[in-house]
């Protein structure tokens, strides 16, 4: 059935084909549903390159709790822990779930699921799928469903905008494919379009990771929250790429060390060392390149000999760069990885604005904090999209106002990525945060990448602290937890947090 033919009184609308669009549309069974794409299913997707997994308290040392404190400790007092609690809480039935679709996980020689370490959690519960090719190998899963799902259709388009009814309420997409622009009315709008790394210059996010979700939310008018905490993969392989493959922070919860030219640990000193949480991580990492040192990961000897069978992609990726893992060391940088922050939804992923929706990396739970735990990304993906499906709650819309284009014009995406690393990067400080905000500021009413970079750049300089991946140097110290939320005129009274 023809996108355009279906009744908008029913139709939900969901952009983005990675893990958190593919399991809403999913677990939206028996509404028709529109999965639109900005490429064909099963690339452009950061879904595809994760490596780490899915965090699941599955074992029998484990629980809920003990996960949801794991969160809750890496978010740096922002992680709200009744979300915490309720996502650690789904990871053993959406494994299962996913199971049950076919994903190919890992498995002892026992027939048990293989359970992985990572940075920052107490217990071994990392579900894996093919070493470190967890991403990919659930994409592929979660296509698959896709494709024999019959309330499901798939366009491929970019979104531009988004559709209002007379009473402000979300009602459709604007959308283009070669060349011809066309709209879709909906009676929701779920926004799962992925994170904003390729804002940066060093990032291990696929090129189209600039925030075009978070661009269109803003235009809307939803409010976003908590758009400074960026986090920044510790050990991105320096080898000149662009994206920057990253070596999973996995192989360090394996035995790998972080060291520099002379062998030195990197990490000497710092309280948990090279299994320290993500920002302590890249802190260190960032500190020593500061000071001239070049940092390595030290896969050498048996890790490094075994890392083609148990971590393919990562053995991959160095032969590539004509590294050998199990003789040299891995030259690492921080690079961004992940966002934090994003469209503010309540428990059922609902925005400020009615009718629109956002789910995984590009919304803002409460789960994450000041800082994600490894791994707890696809989870949150998975158990949101079935939050939304239990809780959408959207009216049909009313009489759809005319689109009013954004005019959009050609920007110089190279100086902004470069403006960012400088500026609002790993540690940052007020002179350079409000030399972004004055560069960006001009720019971002017809610019979508300027207009999320100045949200991220307003909100890192309103927040005179350090915490989680914020780091300003100028204010090393904690002030009380707070939220900072953004709104279409600029930073809003900040939100205590609970």
């Amino acid at each position: 059935m023809n996108a355009l033919s279906r009744n908008p009184a029913d139709r939900v609308i969901v952009v983005g084909g990675g893990v958190a669009g593919l399991s809403t549309a999913l677990r939206l069974a028996l509404r028709p549903v529109t999965l639109v794409t900005a490429a064909p299913l099963g690339s452009g997707t950061a879904t595809g390159w994760a490596q780490g997994g899915i965090a699941a308290a599955m074992g029998e040392d484990d629980s809920a709790v003990l996960h949801a404190a794991d969160t809750g400790a890496a978010g740096a007092g922002l992680t709200e822990p009744d979300v915490a609690l309720r996502i650690a809480a789904e990871g053993p039935r959406l494994i299962e779930w996913l199971v049950s679709l076919g994903a190919p996980f890992d498995r002892t020689i026992e027939g048990e699921l293989a359970l992985g370490l990572e940075a920052a959690h107490s217990r071994r519960r990392i579900v894996r799928a093919g070493g470190d090719a967890t991403g990919a190998r659930v994409l592929e899963t979660l296509v698959a469903a896709v494709k024999a799902a019959p309330w499901i259709e798939v366009v491929t388009a970019a979104v531009t905008d988004l559709l209002r009814d007379e009473h402000g309420a979300v009602a459709g997409i604007v959308a283009e494919s070669d060349g011809a622009r066309f709209r879709i009315p909906a009676r929701a709008v779920v926004l799962a379009t992925g994170g904003l790394g390729g804002l940066y210059a060093s990032t291990t996010n696929p090129p189209g990771a600039a925030g075009r979700g978070l661009a269109l939310a803003a235009r809307a008018g939803a409010v976003l929250r908590d758009m400074e905490f960026v986090q920044f993969h510790p050990t991105a392989i320096a080898a000149g790429r662009d994206p920057m493959p990253l070596a999973t922070e996995a192989l360090r919860g394996e035995g790998a060390r972080l060291i520099d030219e002379t062998g030195a640990a990197v990490m000497a000193g710092i309280a948990g060392g090279d299994l320290a949480p993500r920002d302590v991580v890249a802190r260190g990492i960032f500190q020593a390149l500061q000071r001239g040192r070049t940092v390595y990961l030290d896969t050498r000897g048996a890790l490094g000999a075994a890392m083609p069978t148990r971590f393919p992609t990562v053995a991959a990726l160095c032969a590539s760069a004509g590294i050998d893992p199990a003789m040299q060391p891995i030259p690492v940088r921080p690079a961004a990885h992940y966002h934090m922050g994003g469209v503010k939804v309540d428990a059922h992923g609902a925005s400020s604005v009615p009718g629109l929706y956002a789910c995984g990396e590009v919304s803002s739970t409460g789960l994450h904090g000041a800082n994600r735990l490894a791994s707890n990304s696809l989870l949150e993906g998975l158990a949101y999209a079935g939050f939304i499906a239990d809780g959408l709650d959207a009216p049909s819309p009313r009489r759809i106002l005319p689109d009013v284009p954004t005019l959009r014009v050609s920007s110089d995406l190279p100086a902004i990525r470069a403006l960012m690393e400088t500026h609002v990067g790993v540690v940052r400080e007020a002179k350079g945060l409000n030399e972004a905000v004055e560069t960006l500021t001009p720019l971002a009413q017809t610019c979508d990448a300027a207009l999320v970079a100045s949200h991220i750049a307003r909100s890192a300089l309103s927040r005179e602290e350090s915490r989680g991946a914020h780091w300003r140097s100028d204010h090393p110290h904690q002030a009380p937890a707070r939220h900072t939320e953004t709104t279409p005129t600029g930073i809003a009274a900040p939100a205590l947090a609970e």
